[in-house]
């Protein structure tokens, strides 16, 4: 029986502040589900409509939608820089490749 090697991790927690009709907001959901299968992410979505997500982005001092959390610290607002995203998530999983070649040779 195999394990999946990304599931032994925890996982960093997105939180994702969005808003209607938000081109940007669409642009994070697809990049974070990308990132998703390869790192190991828990993406949760606020509404800014909502006292929660207006606290955030109030607190955050979000001036454009998505706001972006990792594990509740600002990361981004407005279009998700991408690149940085995956840096950090490299520096704290290593390469995903990698991961899952070894999680193939341990387990299989």
């Amino acid at each position: 029986m195999s394990t999946n090697p990304i599931s032994a991790v925890a996982p960093t927690r997105v939180i994702v502040v969005e808003s209607d009709a938000c081109h940007f907001c669409d642009d994070a959901h697809r990049v974070l589900e990308e990132l998703a299968v390869r790192y190991p992410l828990a993406i949760d979505t606020v509404s800014v409509r909502t006292a929660a997500g207006q606290e955030l982005m109030s607190s955050h001092r979000a001036a454009l939608s998505p706001l972006v959390l990792l594990d509740g610290t600002f990361f981004s607002h407005g279009r998700l820089p991408r690149r940085k995203l995956t840096k950090v998530l490299h520096a704290r999983y290593g390469d995903p490749a990698r991961r899952t070649a070894e999680g193939a040779l341990s387990h299989g």
